[in-house]
């Protein structure tokens, strides 16, 4: 096997992985929370996810992608996992727009 497809293959376990454990082992970590740490959340994985496939010729809309992040409609999702935000989020997440910029 080529360096390159390896490399490719890789990623895309780290990735399955990612993904997997991200709706697996901790649905209860919040999307904001993921923003105020890291600078991206499950909705831009599944952009970049989206992106990824469209720029392959794959047709992809953002509810498809968000699927394959989340394992199940983002509607589901928000109604099992989703918390309201808390004050002490909203003021965090405006604190790290700024330092993420």
């Amino acid at each position: 096997m080529d360096t390159e497809r390896l490399n490719t293959e890789l990623e895309a376990a780290a990735f399955r992985r990612l993904v997997k454990h991200l709706m697996e082992d901790r649905p209860d970590v919040q999307n904001i929370d993921l923003m105020i740490l890291a600078g991206f959340c499950r909705n831009c994985l599944s952009q970049w996810y989206q992106e990824a496939a469209v720029a392959h010729g794959l047709p992809m809309d953002k509810e498809q992608a968000r699927s394959i992040v989340y394992g199940m409609p983002f509607s589901e999702w928000k109604t099992k996992f989703q918390r309201e935000a808390t004050p002490e989020q909203l003021a965090a997440f405006a604190a790290a727009q700024k330092s993420h910029a």
